[in-house]
Order: structure tokens, then C-alpha cells, then sequence
């Protein structure tokens, strides 16, 4: 089984969670849809998001990894390094 599985990281279901965080619909959220320059993702929003990351998977980021979530896949790819971490 992989660490995903194990720890219960879903794509698709991250990408319904950042949706709903940003305000965006769920088709606008693609893998590489940067959310600041694409969707408009203010600072205070970003930080929203990762808040609400660290909450739903039990994890913390720190401030530089922070500034890398932009996009639906670099979200996914950050969670699941830290998920794998604790494994």
C-alpha cells in the first residue's frame, strides 16, 4: 500500500478541499493552476490554505514551504513529503 493511501492523501479530494478554501471551482484547480496568479489568491488566502492543510493532515510547515504552495500539485506533492516523514 502506498503512503498515500496510508495516510489517507486523496488528489481529488485535495483538490475539493482548496476549492472550497480559495473559493474556486474545482475544475479550475488543476495540478499546475498557480493559485496567486491564476486564481487570485491573495496573501492572507495563501496562508488560509495552509492552515487548512496542516489541520486536515496532522502536519507543519515550515514559512519557506509555505510560500511554495501555489498550485494543486505542489500542495499534494508538500503534504505527502511530510506525511511520508512521519511514517
Amino acid at each position: 500500500m502506498s503512503i498515500d493511501a496510508l495516510a489517507g492523501l486523496d488528489r481529488e479530494e485535495l483538490r475539493r478541499l482548496l476549492a472550497e478554501t480559495i473559493d474556486a471551482d474545482t475544475a479550475d484547480v488543476q495540478d499546475d493552476t498557480d493559485f496567486v496568479e491564476t486564481l487570485g489568491v491573495d496573501s492572507l488566502m495563501a496562508l488560509e490554505v495552509v492552515v487548512v492543510l496542516e489541520r486536515k493532515y496532522g502536519v507543519k510547515f515550515a514559512e519557506t514551504e509555505m510560500r511554495s504552495v501555489r498550485t494543486l500539485g505542489s500542495a499534494y506533492d508538500l503534504v505527502r513529503a511530510k506525511l511520508a516523514e512521519r511514517s
